[in-house]
């Protein structure tokens, strides 16, 4: 039988609340964006360490600015020449890549985890505490070479953004984008085409 940890890595409905891994998880990475946010902006070396800490992994040349915050931490891959700038949220229920040479506008919120939209399959009674629990299932979310996410931007679960793409600031992305476009708007739509061989 899957834990609810398990579940949760193969976007089957989970309840989080309830596996001591995820809550654990949860504790462990709030503790580490607490101090992340609360450095001197000037102590690059101790904002990287923690980085490399909380992260699944993390290239060269990564940038992450002020504010930033997400859910397990661990789940987050990023590549080499990211810059990740101010008041950023990376809902990693289940995987974020994010692959190189990436930016990512102030206020981008990528989300992996998402809930059934029927009631009952949402909140669950939970007979041991007398209580209903909320039912969450978590999609990957893959960002892939060359991209520019602009600022505001939401990203919903199992989307990806092909290479080289730009999304236009304020876009809700809820279908995946391919490589060499620029996508704008909510929903978010293909609107151009980039030639980047020139």
């Amino acid at each position: 039988m899957k834990t609810e940890y398990e579940k949760c890595l193969a976007g089957e409905p989970f309840i989080g609340s309830k596996d001591p891994k995820i809550v654990e998880t949860i504790l462990r990475t709030r503790r580490l964006l607490a101090q992340f946010n609360a450095i001197d902006y000037a102590d690059t070396e101790h904002k990287q360490a923690l980085l490399r800490e909380m992260f699944g992994s993390m290239g060269k040349g990564v940038h992450v600015d002020i504010d930033f915050h997400c859910e397990y931490g661990k789940h987050i891959f990023i590549g080499d020449k990211v810059i990740i700038n101010m008041n950023c949220t990376f809902v990693d229920n289940n995987r974020i890549d994010i692959g190189s040479n990436v930016l990512i506008a102030s206020n981008v919120q990528i989300y992996t985890a998402t809930h059934s939209t029927k009631v009952n399959e949402r909140m669950v009674q939970d007979w041991s505490e007398g209580e209903e629990i909320c039912r969450t299932y978590a999609l990957p979310v893959k960002i892939e070479d060359g991209v520019w996410i602009g600022g505001g931007a939401i990203l919903l679960p199992g989307v990806t953004i092909g290479r080289n793409s730009v999304i236009g600031a304020g876009s809700v992305v809820t279908r995946s984008i391919p490589e060499n476009c620029v996508a704008v708007g909510n929903p978010c739509r293909v609107i151009k085409q980039i030639d980047n061989e020139t």
